[in-house]
């Protein structure tokens, strides 16, 4: 793992609203009811702690990879591929108040007799949650060729409303006319990995279109390597009220 073994004091574990021992932070957000805070785990995978709760998206890597962390409050889930969805880690993250989000082709997944456990939003849908309002988003490719991987329905991007900031997860995507389209977004997690969603070019478009006010570059390592970050950077850097931020995914 990344992190140090050395764990947050209980001084930081007040300020940030986070139960539990979890390791040093790498990033946060100022909400209206205190700090969210990031932990990048890898590629998709990252954790956020917020007013007591601990949010999961897309975790995988098995139970090592979450050894530091509470179980979760709250496990969201943006498509059935690997990279995303492991039912073992689910289960290994997962309390007996565990909240768990995925569209329909995700829950299918799952056990027949987990799949009660499952809290299903297809696109448009949302719900809210402790105090979260879970919005889930359009995620799908739109070049010819590409749209194999990730066919418009089936997976879920996310939009969090989390003490009164707007916290966008694109999940697997391009750079289609839904995520252009959105407004007053505080943070974005955005992809970019060639051929399965988007190019650096096409992501810092987007960027600069729907203008959130901070983006973490997430989900870059594709066949090809590693996306070029500093170019992407480069290219949003067009509009100086946006801020990038380069968390530590690999």
């Amino acid at each position: 793992m990344k992190y140090s073994a050395t764990l947050l004091t209980i001084t930081l574990l007040a300020a940030t609203g986070v139960s539990g021992e979890i390791p040093a932070t790498e990033n946060h957000i100022t909400t209206d009811a205190g700090q969210l805070t990031i932990y990048p785990v890898e590629h998709a995978t990252f954790v956020m702690g917020w007013s007591g709760k601990t949010i999961a998206v897309d975790p995988v890597g098995g139970a090592l990879a979450f050894a530091d962390f509470p179980k979760a409050d709250l496990i969201l889930i943006t498509d059935i591929h690997g990279d995303h969805l492991s039912i073992e880690t689910v289960a290994a993250l997962s309390g007996p108040l565990t909240t768990i989000v995925g569209p329909a082709a995700v829950a299918k997944k799952f056990p027949d007799a987990d799949r009660s456990r499952i809290s299903v939003l297809a696109n448009g849908e949302s719900m809210e949650w402790e105090g979260v309002v879970v919005e889930a988003v359009p995620m799908y490719n739109i070049t010819e060729g590409r749209e194999k991987f990730h066919a418009k329905g089936r997976g879920n991007g996310y939009l969090l409303t989390i003490g009164g900031r707007r916290i966008y997860i694109a999940g697997d995507t391009e750079d289609i006319p839904e995520m252009r389209a959105l407004e007053d977004i505080d943070a974005a997690f955005v992809c970019m990995n060639l051929p399965y969603t988007m190019d650096v070019e096409a992501a810092a478009d987007a960027v600069l279109e729907f203008k959130p006010k901070i983006v973490y570059p997430y989900h870059y390592r594709g066949k090809g390597g590693m996306s070029d970050l500093d170019a992407f950077s480069a290219i949003v850097a067009k509009d100086p009220a946006i801020e990038v931020r380069l968390l530590e995914w690999y």
